[in-house]
Parts: C-alpha cells; sequence; structure tokens
C-alpha cells in the first residue's frame, strides 16, 4: 500500500505554508486525493512539491516549472522533458550571468563615482 501524506506532514517537512500546498493544487501542479476535507497527497505528489520548490529556488517562475512538470506526462515523456529543463537551465544561466555582469559594470561605476567624489573634495579641502 503506498504511503499517503497530510498535508501538515508536506508543509513541516518542506517548511511551507498549507495555502503553498493549495496554490500548487489549484495551478494543477499536485493533485492529492480527498477524503472529506482531508487532501492525502501521494509520493509522486510530494516528489513534484519537492522539485517544485527547488525550481523556485533557482529563479524558475510557476509556469515555467508547470511546462516542464507537463513536458513529462506528454509524449515523449521523460526524453522530452529533461531537453525542455536542460534549455529552461540554459536560458536561466544566461539570465543570472547577465545580472552578474550587470551588478559588477555598476559596482565599477560606483567605485568611479566614489573616487571622483573623495578627490574633489581632497581638491577643495574637506576631508572624508
Amino acid at each position: 500500500m503506498e504511503k499517503l501524506y497530510t498535508i501538515t506532514e508536506l508543509t513541516r517537512e518542506f517548511g511551507i505554508s498549507t495555502r503553498t500546498l493549495r496554490f500548487y493544487e489549484d495551478e494543477g501542479l499536485v493533485h492529492p486525493e480527498r477524503r472529506g476535507r482531508t487532501r492525502l497527497f501521494r509520493h509522486s505528489d510530494r516528489h513534484i512539491i519537492q522539485n517544485i520548490l527547488r525550481g523556485r529556488r533557482i529563479g524558475f517562475t510557476i509556469a515555467e516549472i508547470r511546462e516542464i512538470i507537463l513536458a513529462y506526462r506528454e509524449p515523449p515523456g521523460e526524453l522530452g522533458q529533461l531537453n525542455l529543463m536542460l534549455k529552461r537551465v540554459t536560458e536561466k544561466r544566461a539570465e543570472l550571468n547577465q545580472k552578474r555582469k550587470d551588478i559588477d559594470d555598476t559596482i565599477a561605476e560606483l567605485e568611479i563615482i566614489e573616487e571622483l567624489a573623495l578627490t574633489r573634495l581632497a581638491e577643495i579641502g574637506v576631508g572624508s
């Protein structure tokens, strides 16, 4: 018999709110069984939640995560999902590298401005 997880067990395990889990359910990412008002999550739901949280940590949007999850359910299945995931990882890496370059450029510009201001203060005889 497959182990089922309650919403409380998953919120404690992953450190997320019940609202977050309900959001993932509303978004069609997980599909818990219903027994009355109780939601029971399968191992596959738990695995998907784990992957959603990993995706969020690295900056994927819910739409991107949904696309990757749904790719598994469509032909060619796991192969298509893995290829899509590699494409999204490459795009995310490029985006982050560009942000890093932009930050480095901004820091360099701030250092130039700071040096110019300090030089000018020294020229007019004011200490820093």
